[in-house]
């Protein structure tokens, strides 16, 4: 199939680029000789497990590499329980080595997690964004926290394009018309638009945020973006995009906002009731960022007074999402569980890449520079 052999050929180009990590101030970072523990903590698939056998993100496939990590003497355990003082990630605290999680379901790596894992050497998360660790506390231990930098961005941005269309031409209230034996085309077409000619903002123009607004532009809108760096002027000009130093200025000019920002101190609840109140009334909004960067209960808020005309995406906080959190009954929202980074592809690109790392941590070896999150008691410049 050609796109099995698409998939095939970037998971070769991606393990081929991939390093691993140098000595840490508080710790060995260096695995050294013997056997080590590796816990990994992944989503249960269940019945979907033996549905697809590139489904290497669940707990039942945990990366496709337990036949080799066991093949080099090292012990392999996987489990998707992790919260909780008697949870299953709680036994292995104390003597594991290394632990890899991800981010559509977190392992919430405390300070105190941190102070009690002794032998841990190596955080690894198998995707993109490491927020679900105290990377202050990692720092402060001589922890390495390491992630495989580029493997989802692709899978994220083309979902968010998906969801501002969701959202632009009101497309959920149609779809439940039909499965609820409805037609009502008034219902839908009065709050249904063209993207076209629209303001998007991106709040963050990183490898995502870059990677939509070149996915936009042929849609022929008004792009914007707001980020802590300009982009390069002739990549800026190829994408048509316009760099806003002000956030609070570019916010009401927006149709459509995007959130693509790290999670970190200065980002988190940072979109609360005075922030969307800057917005356009009516605003539509999306999130593939991080649940946290929003106050819930201002979003809920904001979706029920109009002032959001509606909220799409996949990241809450914490995950899974409690039954009741307000997000999930707010009206004019088209939320999903943390599905936008785990398509199939995406997997297959950051299973190839933890095992690299893996490799190279156990011959010693260094890491990509932008796959350290942690380094030698610093952190990625993001998350400053």
């Amino acid at each position: 199939m050609a796109m099995g052999r698409a998939v095939s050929g970037a998971v070769r180009r991606l393990a081929s680029s991939l390093s691993a990590s140098p000595a840490a101030p508080c710790r060995e970072l260096h695995a050294g000789a013997g056997s080590k523990k590796v816990v990994g903590v992944f989503y249960k698939a269940n019945e979907y497990a033996s549905k697809n056998a590139n489904f290497l993100g669940c707990a039942e496939h945990a990366l496709g590499i337990r036949d080799w990590l066991q093949s080099l003497g090292h012990q392999y355990i996987v489990t998707d329980d992790k919260e909780g003082p008697d949870c299953e990630l709680e036994k292995h605290i104390p003597d594991l080595h290394v632990l890899i999680t991800t981010p559509f379901h977190p392992a919430y790596v405390t300070a105190d997690r941190i102070k009690r894992a002794k032998n841990l050497q190596l955080l690894l998360t198998a995707g993109i964004g490491s927020d679900h660790i105290d990377l202050n506390a990692a720092a402060a231990a001589g922890l390495t926290v390491a992630e495989v930098t580029g493997s989802n961005v692709v899978s994220v941005a083309e979902d968010e394009l998906m969801r501002i269309l969701i959202l632009v031409r009101n497309f959920l209230p149609g779809y439940h018309q039909v499965i609820t034996g409805d037609w009502n085309v008034a219902a839908i077409a009065h709050r249904a638009y063209d993207l076209e000619g629209k303001t998007i903002g991106t709040v963050g123009a990183g490898r995502i945020g870059k990677l939509l607004l070149q996915r936009l532009k042929p849609f022929n809108c008004n792009l914007l973006y707001h980020d802590r760096l300009k982009m390069d002027p002739e990549l800026e000009s190829q994408i048509g995009a316009k760099f806003e130093e002000d956030l609070d200025a570019m916010l009401p000019k927006c149709d459509v906002i995007v959130i693509n920002t790290p999670l970190t101190d200065k980002t988190r609840g940072m979109f609360n009731k005075e922030k969307i109140a800057k917005m356009k009334k009516g605003v539509l909004v999306v999130n593939n960022a991080r649940g946290a960067i929003m106050d819930a209960q201002a979003v809920a808020d904001a979706c029920a007074s109009g002032q959001i005309g509606g909220y799409s995406g996949d990241v809450w906080y914490p995950q899974p999402a409690p039954k009741d959190h307000p997000w999930r009954y707010m009206p004019n929202q088209a939320m999903t569980p943390h599905i936008s980074g785990t398509t199939i592809d995406a997997q297959l690109r950051y299973a190839a890449g933890t095992k690299d790392m893996l490799d190279r941590f156990f011959k010693g070896e260094e890491f990509p520079p932008q796959n350290y999150i942690v380094k030698e008691g610093k952190l990625a410049s993001q998350y400053l």
